[in-house]
């Protein structure tokens, strides 16, 4: 992998990771579009999760500092509900990706067909959520804005979005937005949901590396890793914040029009 593939691997991961688009199926568009070798992208790929999670993180970091704030105070505050809720939401990501990863893996494939039609469930999924939050008055009262049930409806939601072409963040918004959490609240709540997951799923990559069940190496040299991580920071950083100010201001529709026409364009010329 050359310097310039990595760079611009690095912004579409960062870009499409926050962006309701399906980050891993636009790496491996974009991997095949560039003629990049699979061997050795798993090193390329924990480098720019990583990389996205870290700009996760800076643009709430306020608010990461509150939540701690207040959960070390250990009482049952708002903090301490807040991050029980997103526990919550991680639970079915964590069932799903500890025992049956591999089995959705290989039922999905890795091939851009899977991927065209999961982008087209993640476009009806982004059209049904814009107009019912848009025509339907949602009294939503809960603590934090979000109910036990959502925050696990919305966990449900992430654990299906293992499949490639299904969007983590898109899916993760629009089923929060179709069981009644307001925009305002759903943004953040999506983001901060999976950061834990992502270093989760990172972190085994590593360990399986380290205990020699995949090779790592493979040839990526520090220059791709080092283009392709910062590429992928800044390119977060800034998706992360619009995507923050497109969920609240109605604007999915375009994503889903978006996925809806790569599908087409995949199953079409693929």
């Amino acid at each position: 992998m050359d310097w310039w593939q990595a760079l611009l691997l690095g912004i579409v991961q960062g870009l499409t990771e926050f962006l309701p688009v399906s980050s891993s199926g636009h790496l491996m568009i974009a991997r095949d579009l560039l003629g990049v070798e699979t061997e050795g992208f798993l090193d390329f790929t924990v480098a720019v999760h990583f990389a996205t999670v870290l700009s996760t993180v800076v643009v709430f970091w306020k608010e990461i500092v509150r939540i701690f704030a207040g959960l070390f105070k250990f009482r049952l505050n708002d903090e301490t509900d807040y991050v029980f809720k997103i526990c919550l939401s991680m639970i079915p990501v964590a069932v799903v990706g500890l025992f049956f990863k591999d089995k959705v893996e290989g039922l999905f494939g890795d091939n851009l067909h899977t991927v065209a039609v999961c982008l087209l469930v993640t476009a009806a999924l982004l059209a049904l959520s814009d107009y019912l939050s848009k025509t339907l008055k949602i009294q939503n009262n809960y603590r934090n804005g979000i109910s036990w049930w959502q925050a696990l409806i919305v966990g449900l939601g992430q654990a299906c979005a293992i499949a490639p072409g299904l969007s983590r963040s898109g899916t993760t918004i629009a089923t929060g937005l179709l069981c009644g959490v307001k925009r305002s609240n759903m943004a953040q709540f999506s983001f901060l949901m999976v950061l834990v997951p992502i270093i989760g799923e990172q972190s085994l990559d590593l360990l399986k590396a380290v205990s020699g069940e995949v090779e790592l190496g493979g040839g990526i040299g520090v220059l791709p890793l080092v283009a392709g991580a910062l590429a992928a920071f800044f390119s977060g950083l800034f998706a992360c914040k619009a995507m923050v100010e497109l969920v609240k201001k109605s604007k999915l529709y375009w994503f889903s029009i978006y996925c809806a026409v790569v599908a087409a364009l995949l199953l079409i010329f693929v």
